[in-house]
């Protein structure tokens, strides 16, 4: 797809300034920059934090009590900047082993560190021309788009602007070192019920990802592509979830008689709007009435052990099992876990060489994946088009 000259590409390194969706020749980037969604350490944080999260939707903070609650039963400190830590560290030894010399600065979009933070430090040590790597695999507005916003925010109008570029790695649900724990978390939960008795089609597989609403969800992903109901972004959890069960019945037969769907949690929005669905709890108490003894539940659309996880799977959904009477697990997210962290930097080694899109490691992929998002990409249906970095406008 060649872009028309009216099409812009903001705050891009000259290579991808031009617009083409894959970026095959090389880049020579000055350093990474890791870009977190960033949570509260205390509790006098939480409902800062919060208003942060929400801020532009006028929610009165006695609501967003009601969400507060959730960290304040983990004394106020979300697990996600010590998560984000430990991947730093990770993805700065792996670059070290491969002898990648580029340094790493991490940014939140809404707690400190702050992307403002990380952009600056960046460039006081020189550092201009940015890959950014946005720790959420899908697409969609607040998976990809949103990190694009915030990546133009914190370069319009200021020193930065025309000084500093961002680049951002492609949306990556595919790539095989992401997926790499999924695979093993069903396998090894699926053995361990067939090892208690539990016959394979009584087991149920739930891959879990964060419920949006269902017009953002059907604007995902470019505009040029049919993805079908729920957009990109369900088409993208449907296509891991697949190849995930195909590849443990491949590792494990009696696994082929096993029942697994793609579920949705954590929704946030009033009753009134359509989310994705259905909900994890929901589906989980409908389960002994199909017969099933026992659930994993597979944190699909999660990087890591994060608020959503510990609180939406490990609290809620093992209660809702529990009072269903069945057998639960929850699998493991990627983590740091070493083929992840290798992953990553393999994406990252995509855009130094200029890898050609033919190369490039996939597993279950259904499109979707640019290195330069495509015009009208993953609108935000609330707020419409604001300038966004790594893309064609709008």
């Amino acid at each position: 797809m060649i872009p028309e000259a009216t099409d812009v590409v903001l705050h891009a390194s000259s290579a991808a300034s031009g617009g083409e969706p894959f970026i095959e020749q090389p880049v020579a980037y000055d350093a990474i920059l890791l870009a977190g969604f960033g949570g509260p350490e205390g509790q006098d944080e939480v409902i800062p934090f919060l208003r942060n999260v929400t801020r532009g939707r006028g929610i009165p903070d006695e609501r967003l009590e009601e969400v507060a609650h959730h960290y304040r039963h983990f004394g106020g400190v979300s697990p996600i900047n010590g998560q984000n830590r430990a991947l730093k560290a990770a993805l700065e030894a792996e670059l070290e082993a491969r002898s990648i010399d580029l340094p790493v600065y991490w940014g939140n979009r809404n707690w400190a560190p702050y992307l403002e933070d990380a952009v600056a430090e960046a460039a006081g040590h020189g550092d201009t021309t940015l890959l950014a790597f946005a720790t959420s695999a899908y697409s969609s507005f607040s998976s990809c788009r949103q990190y694009r916003e915030d990546f133009a925010r914190v370069l319009d109008g200021t020193e930065y602007d025309g000084v500093v570029t961002i680049d951002k790695i492609r949306p990556f649900y595919d790539h095989p070192g992401f997926v790499q724990a999924f695979v093993e978390g069903v396998h090894d939960a699926v053995a361990a019920f067939l090892a208690e008795g539990v016959p394979a089609d009584a087991v149920q597989v739930l891959f879990s990802t964060h419920s949006i609403p269902t017009a953002d969800a059907e604007r995902s992903g470019p505009r040029d592509i049919d993805f079908g109901p729920g957009g990109a972004y369900a088409a993208q959890h449907e296509s891991v979830a697949a190849w995930v069960m195909d590849r443990v019945a491949r590792l494990l037969p009696a696994a082929a008689d096993v029942h697994w769907e793609l579920v949705y949690q954590s929704r946030s929005g009033p009753a009134s709007q359509p989310w994705l669905e259905p909900d994890v709890c929901d589906v989980i108490g409908e389960l002994a009435g199909r017969g099933r003894e026992a659930v994993a539940v597979v944190p699909v659309g999660f990087m890591s052990d994060h608020m959503e996880v510990l609180w939406d799977l490990d609290t809620e959904a093992k209660e809702a099992a529990e009072q269903a009477g069945l057998r639960f697990t929850r699998t493991p997210t990627p983590g740091v876990s070493p083929a992840f962290v290798a992953g990553i930097v393999d994406l990252i080694q995509e855009r130094l060489e200029g890898r050609p899109n033919a190369d490039r490691a996939r597993v279950a992929s259904v499109g979707g994946s640019f290195d330069v998002c495509r015009p009208g990409c993953c609108e935000n249906v609330r707020a419409g088009f604001k300038p966004a970095a790594a893309g064609i406008l709008p």
